[in-house]
């Protein structure tokens, strides 16, 4: 895949948070400034923008690679991880999150489709333990 389609998932994933959740992305490593952490209303972190060099995931190949950490059901962690360009948590609980490759190799629909996952994991999380519901600005 050409680094153009890289700039374009990333920026996809970023649009779409920001039309759909009003989500702005937080840059909050000074040592990774590319790092870009999407935040629920009620303060948890519902995705993770990253360029991760290739080999911390396994992959084939020199660079770094855009992927996305969305929080996933547990009972679906390993049906999506059967997919091409879905692999295990980067960073995260690997019981609960999935990194997503932003190159291509998954398309735009399922990426935008656990994104949606995600939000909604951690809103139900939100109610589960029942914190008062604040809306979104």
């Amino acid at each position: 895949m050409s680094d153009d389609k890289v700039l374009t998932y990333r920026q996809d994933v970023l649009t779409f948070a920001s039309e759909q959740y009003g989500t702005e992305p937080e840059c909050l490593w000074a040592s990774y400034p590319d790092y870009a952490v999407l935040r629920h209303w009620n303060g948890k972190w519902y995705g993770v923008v990253m360029d991760v060099p290739r080999e911390k995931l396994g992959l084939s190949g020199q660079g770094c690679v855009g992927v996305l950490n969305v929080k996933c059901e547990p009972d679906l962690i390993g049906a999506f991880r059967q997919r091409d360009g879905v692999l295990p948590a980067y960073h995260m609980n690997r019981s609960h999150w999935l990194t997503v490759l932003l190159d291509g190799t998954v398309d735009r629909e399922t990426i935008v489709s656990l994104l949606d996952m995600s939000y909604d994991l951690i809103e139900k999380g939100t109610k589960k333990r029942g914190r008062l519901r604040r809306e979104p600005k």
